[in-house]
């Protein structure tokens, strides 16, 4: 089997979602979602998606780009999967090969990429030079078994409305949600900054759920989100739970997602998945007890470029 890597064409998004639905079963990814974040990439992330073929068959894909948004300089970052039935035969090194030579073309310095936390595959990061950094943890709930706990009535001056029902402005909700990144735990920072952007990137993506997600407002301000996912298919993820700084320690993210939980379960969705950072605690707790569990983790690496 002889392996090549290239750059994407637009024909190759299904086979791209494909190999990263079977590489990381845990997260959504859909061949219209792949093509759009191919066609919306900002151009200061100088993204570039590769793809490795073998016999005309793709096998693995790569997310290669800098991270424009972060206040550090020279970072990069490139997301190499193989579909588990293609592994140890190349695709991998090249992928990888092929991304570090273009982001050091691009002046990065400092290039991280995550690597779930098996065996053979921090073994593989730590050949290629990478060290290991933090970890974060993929959660699964079973919606269509588990019970979800009972919906809570807000307390005073808190109201719960959805997304949907700001699609005449979203601003404040992108305001809340620079608000909520900015402190997210993360060894690469990043800044919301881009209004337009995230309006095209983010409200406008195709596996985000306006109906779906709900926000709780405090006197009538935007105060915390559960942003949903959905693929299509019954699977749900939150693609963000956050507060803001001002409104911390009331509750309000447990209440939002809660409420985002029962809407989801609500319009059919069967399984629900979300990721927290192994040392996010108050997140990990919350989740825990919505009754989510484990499924996996994964390792953030790092390598100096020459």
């Amino acid at each position: 089997m002889t392996v090549i890597v290239r750059d994407v064409r637009p024909e190759d998004a299904e086979g791209f979602a494909r190999v990263r639905r079977a590489a990381l079963p845990f997260m959504l990814a859909t061949a219209e979602q792949v093509a759009f974040d191919w066609a919306h990439a900002h151009p200061d992330a100088r993204y570039r998606p590769l793809v490795a073929e073998a016999d005309g068959r793709i096998v693995g894909t790569a997310q290669v780009g800098l991270a424009y948004d972060s206040p550090q300089e020279n970072t990069g970052y490139a997301n190499v999967y193989v579909h588990p039935e293609t592994r140890g035969r190349g695709a991998g090194t090249l992928l990888a090969r092929t991304a570090e030579e273009y982001l050091a073309t691009q002046g990065v310095t400092d290039l991280y990429t995550w690597v779930l936390d098996e065996p053979g595959n921090r073994a593989f990061a730590e050949r290629h030079g990478y060290a290991s950094r933090r970890s974060a943890h993929f959660l699964r709930l079973d919606l269509a078994a588990a019970p979800l706990p009972p919906l809570q009535e807000p307390p005073v001056g808190v109201e719960l409305r959805t997304a949907a029902d700001f699609a005449a402005d979203p601003r404040p909700l992108f305001q809340l949600d620079a608000l909520t990144t900015a402190d997210e735990p993360g060894d690469v920072g990043a800044e919301l900054d881009d209004y337009e952007h995230w309006l095209a990137t983010t409200w406008n993506h195709p596996l985000f759920s306006p109906e779906l997600t709900t926000v709780a407002l405090v006197d009538g301000m935007p105060a915390a989100f559960s942003a949903a996912q959905t693929d299509g298919s019954g699977r749900y993820g939150t693609g963000m739970t956050g507060t803001a700084p001002a409104y911390r320690g009331r509750g309000l993210a447990k209440l939002a997602k809660n409420d985002a939980l029962h809407r989801a379960r609500a319009a059919g969705c069967t399984e629900a998945y979300t990721g927290n950072d192994t040392r996010n605690g108050p997140m990990l707790a919350v989740n825990k007890w919505f009754g989510y569990e484990i499924c996996a983790t994964e390792v953030r690496y790092v390598r100096t470029l020459d």
